[in-house]
């Protein structure tokens, strides 16, 4: 359990840190600043809602649904009598990042996000298209979180695979 709440901890750090630091030197700025041109640049925007700016409900609701599920996850993993390394990782990332974009909910009302992958930016059919949303570390360890359950299931939940009986004599 060291393992599980270390991560948590790193991952909620590493998040507050980087918003800390896009807040300093991005929210002002008149510009974003390019890592890689037309691909990577740091731009500052504030989310008030969940992935993809999608709002479906009051940032109270937001911040009580998040709240919940966090609490929900860490009973999970606490209850559970599992404690490899595979178990622990994602729901780590899942809690350290929910945690990290609920305390920018409690603190300024929203989510800050700074992380801008430039996929495609155009029309298309004659609408116009941002195919990615900009995004922060929190966000990334949920997505990664996510995506280790989805991606090693059966590895992480052995025994939910079932087994196969076969009753003909």
């Amino acid at each position: 359990m060291k393992l599980f709440f270390s991560l948590i901890v790193l991952v909620v750090t590493i998040d507050q840190l980087t918003k800390k630091l896009a807040i300093t030197f991005l929210k002002d700025a008149a510009q974003s600043i390019t890592i890689i041109p037309d691909l990577l640049s740091l731009t500052y925007t504030e989310n008030k809602g969940v992935a993809f700016g999608m709002e479906f409900a009051p940032p109270i609701v937001l911040l009580l649904l998040t709240g919940l599920i966090t609490v929900v996850v860490l009973l999970y993993v606490i209850f559970s009598k599992k404690r490899t390394t595979l178990f622990l990782l994602p729901f780590a990332l899942i809690v350290g990042g929910g945690t990290g974009n609920m305390i920018d909910r409690v603190i300024i009302g929203r989510v800050v996000d700074f992380i801008y992958f430039d996929l495609y930016q155009g029309k298309l059919f004659g609408t116009y298209l941002s195919l990615w949303p900009i995004f922060n570390i929190a966000d990334s360890a949920i997505t990664i979180g996510a995506c280790m359950l989805i991606l090693f299931h059966n590895r992480i939940f052995p025994e939910s695979i079932p087994t196969e009986t076969n009753n003909v004599r």
